[in-house]
């Protein structure tokens, strides 16, 4: 399953839904709550017992889903690039690097690796990691 799938499955004890994934965006499943409102009042409707807080708990494990389905997909460079953004650059390249323990043909993720070692100051393995990428094409 990609993230290019409508919809997201998920679980709320026995209850299962599908939660349309536009509502969540970028590399953090932000939710757009312009979006979500509509799908909460849905779900209000449709399960009376539900309440906020079960619903706040479906929501958490759809962004859940979301972000994992995308870190799958980009074989972890969307979230390394969103960890980045947030100054956690060993987090990143620890995530890369699990990454490409998977997957050592990824030569994206090689690329990746060599932009994040380069702007963390250790070019000599960047450059490394740019030649593995390089031999992959």
């Amino acid at each position: 399953m990609g993230i290019s799938e409508r919809y997201l499955t998920i679980a709320h004890g026995s209850l299962v839904v599908k939660v349309p994934s536009d509502i969540f965006s970028g590399a953090d499943g932000s939710i757009d709550a312009a979006k979500a409102e509509p799908f909460r009042d849905m779900l209000r409707n449709r399960y009376p017992w539900l309440n906020d807080n079960s619903l706040d708990a479906m929501m958490r494990k759809a962004r859940q889903e979301y972000v994992r389905i995308m870190d799958a997909d980009t074989k972890g460079r969307v979230v390394s690039k969103d960890l980045e953004s947030r100054g956690l650059n060993e987090a990143a390249l620890a995530h890369l690097e699990r990454h490409l323990e998977q997957d050592p043909e990824d030569a994206d993720s090689w690329y990746a690796l060599g932009d994040l070692l380069c702007k963390m100051g250790r070019t000599e393995e960047g450059y490394k990691a740019y030649a593995r990428g390089r031999q992959l094409f």
